[in-house]
């Protein structure tokens, strides 16, 4: 289910203004905040989500803040944005370390900024220990802001199919082609900047025997290059998952889940509604509830307590 494939969804909400209904939360302004693994649908979801209720996103990736590497960070494009304004998506050096320190700075700025302008601002990004950083530690924000935090939650088995799948995409899309015109082979260090993407490392032994090998062990080296990514993936998968949970239970957040796993098991049109039904209403639902300071109750699945 590609990003790409979709238009945000109409509604009788659609290009709902904030202006006038933003009452403070216990006297702060508000700020959603959209967790999940990676590939379940957090930038879908913000955006869908912008274009309702008048909303600007601050992306939270750590790796796709900077610049580059579009495929191999899987960043969204202009547009896949849909004019929805985006902050801090593909703005540092690839180079340079952008650290939670910087991050907190950065995404207290922008959400200072939005809502100067009288709009919402939304966290969407997998990096949970920028978030946590934010929401936790930074006196700050949390002096200023009151949070709605929405959990994109998909079965961890259908997340690893649809993450292989999408990295097969990525390959298609010119993966290989794109890394390698970022590879140096007098660098051997990829735990700085963005060379700590998944995706960097792993095609670093490819790249240096490619021109050594014959084509039948260099298609064989891209293979195992390939599952490697792929598995790296899947783990980083499972270990947001784990963080979510370890915040909601140390912090005390109340997380809203939505289970999105129906869709990334249908196709087509049928995905759509599913999309519609089970993820974009109960969020607009949600977020009215919570722009207009009435309560929530997310309540705790049968799944939730199982994990």
């Amino acid at each position: 289910m590609s990003i790409s494939a979709w238009k945000p969804a109409q509604s009788s909400m659609t290009n709902f203004s904030v202006r006038g209904m933003m009452n403070k939360h216990q006297g702060k302004d508000k700020v959603v905040v959209v967790l999940g693994a990676t590939g379940t649908g957090k930038s879908r979801l913000a955006i869908d989500l912008a274009t309702r209720f008048g909303a600007e996103v601050i992306n939270s990736d750590k790796i796709q803040v900077y610049k580059g590497l579009d495929i191999v960070t899987n960043k969204v494009s202009n547009e896949e944005c849909h004019g929805v304004p985006h902050h801090l998506l593909g703005i540092i050096d690839p180079e340079v370390d952008f650290t939670v320190h910087d991050f907190v700075h950065h995404a207290l700025l922008a959400a200072d900024a939005i809502v100067q302008k009288n709009r919402l601002p939304i966290i969407a990004g997998g990096s949970n220990s920028f978030i946590q950083a934010l929401v936790t530690n930074n006196t700050e924000f949390s002096s200023k802001y009151g949070c709605c935090f929405l959990w994109m939650d998909v079965a961890i088995q259908v997340v690893h199919s649809y993450v292989s799948k999408r990295v097969d995409q990525m390959l298609d899309s010119g993966l290989v082609e794109e890394a390698k015109a970022f590879f140096d082979p007098k660098i051997r260090d990829y735990d700085y900047g963005i060379r700590r993407a998944i995706g960097v490392p792993e095609m670093d032994e490819f790249f240096r025997c490619e021109g050594l090998v014959d084509g039948e062990t260099r298609a064989k080296l891209l293979k195992a290059t390939i599952n490697e990514i792929k598995m790296n993936t899947c783990k980083l998968a499972c270990r947001q998952v784990e963080k979510i949970l370890r915040m909601r239970s140390e912090f005390g957040w109340q997380i809203y889940r939505l289970n999105a796993t129906e869709v990334y098991l249908r196709y087509g049109g049928d995905a759509n509604e599913a999309w519609e039904k089970l993820v974009l209403e109960p969020s607009t639902n949600m977020l009215a509830h919570f722009i207009c300071n009435e309560n929530i109750d997310p309540k705790p699945t049968a799944y939730e307590q199982l994990v």
